[in-house]
């Protein structure tokens, strides 16, 4: 074989290897920009259902044709610090309105959420705004943290309520660690 052919079959064994590192390059930037994304709890605010360290699967498409439910659990990103993302539960629902009661009963539209998700009662000093009736807006949400006394959340006027634009998508399945691999109630 001579020098011209071999330099030939190796420019084109190049060739091909680059223009298949740039299609998984370009899967993989279309996948984390638009489908989902690998994000890191960091902090005891989700204990528990979430902990600390634990790494969880977000769902970035599902919002973009079905609007959030109560108890979804969602990721946003903190208004008032780069690169800082919150994960918290969504109570309350655009039009609704969310008010705490001071032995933690948590009341939607003036009815009882029945739900099981809190770590505990609330305490009567974190009922934060939702002390009084708290009125979403038309594209608003109101999200905690399933360890309610250990939570920055929609009770507090630096996280308040969340639109559903901030929402950078579901948290649907834990990746970490592998002994509690899978869906994310």
């Amino acid at each position: 074989m001579s020098s011209k052919t071999k330099t030939n079959k190796f420019l084109k064994e190049a060739f091909s290897t680059g223009v298949y590192f740039l299609v998984v390059f370009l899967l993989a930037a279309f996948v984390l920009k638009f489908v989902g994304q690998r994000s890191v709890v960091d902090g005891s605010s989700m204990n528990d259902t979430l902990y600390d360290g634990e790494s969880v699967w977000v769902n970035k498409f599902t919002y973009r044709f079905n609007d959030p439910e109560r108890f979804d659990v969602i990721v946003f990103p903190y208004k008032y610090a780069e690169n800082t993302f919150f994960i918290k539960r969504v109570i309350g629902l655009p039009g609704e309105t969310v008010q705490i009661l001071e032995d933690g009963t948590i009341l939607i539209n003036g009815e009882v959420l029945e739900e099981n998700y809190g770590k505990e009662v609330i305490r009567s000093d974190r009922r934060g705004t939702a002390s009084e009736p708290v009125l979403l807006g038309e594209n608003e949400y109101f999200v905690m943290g399933d360890n309610r006394n250990d939570s920055m959340d929609s009770r507090y006027p630096n996280v308040g309520p969340i639109t559903k634009d901030e929402m950078i998508g579901k948290a649907v399945f834990r990746l970490f660690p592998i002994t509690k691999i899978g869906g994310i109630d």
